[in-house]
């Protein structure tokens, strides 16, 4: 879990990044996009989106205000967005690692075969 503080109309809220909290901006985020799509199904997915902001609301201390709870999901949303950017990042960066190791390791034992004969 990683503590994030974040600001929102001047005042200071925590929040634990949780593998929850993550998974439930991923789904407002999809839920805000079925809305958009179909219009129609607004009325569909409007408990859904009003159950996940809840969910994500309650992640956060101190309380959240409604004047503040817009601000608030906006800065989740947005440190979300930026932390799985930041893991897709390290993962790719690993990836491109275990790429090289595996080409220098490759050459290696062609080079040591070569030096056999």
């Amino acid at each position: 879990m990683i503590s994030q503080e974040i600001t929102v109309n001047g005042k200071k809220f925590r929040l634990l990044l949780t593998d929850q909290l993550m998974m439930d901006a991923r789904r407002l985020k999809a839920l805000y996009n079925a809305a958009y799509e179909d219009p129609e199904s607004f009325e569909e997915v409007s408990s859904a989106i009003s159950n996940t902001i809840t969910q994500l609301a309650t992640a956060v201390e101190p309380v959240v205000s409604d004047g503040d709870l817009d601000g608030v999901i906006q800065a989740i949303m947005k440190v979300v967005d930026e932390k799985a950017k930041e893991v897709a990042e390290t993962k790719s960066k690993l990836v491109e690692d275990e790429v090289k190791t595996r080409k220098s390791s490759g050459k290696i034992s062609k080079t040591a075969k070569r030096s056999k004969k």
